[in-house]
């Protein structure tokens, strides 16, 4: 999997292409609990090129959302293929994330 990182305004931006499993999940794990760190509270997580996620990837996303509902900030999800939006809806996670159909619409909940 890779993982890209653009900001727009105070938002950074992690775009995934390929298959977040448990091979490649410790990666963005990393990836996005070193940003909260940093101090970084808006994300936005582009799935348009995610081809897979297991639950071990879902567990990274919870994971962090969870340390920055304690510190204030949020994540939100953009440009989720049907077959990926089909397991956050199997999952009930996306009751959980905010979904927007892209980058731009989610740029918008930070504004």
């Amino acid at each position: 999997m890779e993982i890209s990182e653009s900001r727009r305004g105070g938002t950074v931006i992690l775009g995934l292409k390929g298959r977040l499993e448990t091979g490649t999940s410790k990666d963005l794990e990393e990836r996005l609990l070193g940003l909260i760190n940093q101090g970084e509270k808006q994300f936005i997580i582009d799935l348009a090129e995610l081809e897979y996620i297991s639950s071990s990837g879902l567990r990274v996303l919870i994971l962090a959302a969870k340390r920055l509902k304690s510190d204030g900030g949020k994540i939100a999800l953009s440009s989720m293929k049907g077959n990926i939006k089909q397991i956050f809806d199997i999952t009930g996670f996306s009751s959980i994330f905010p979904i927007y159909p892209s980058q731009e619409e989610a740029l918008g909940l930070y504004q």
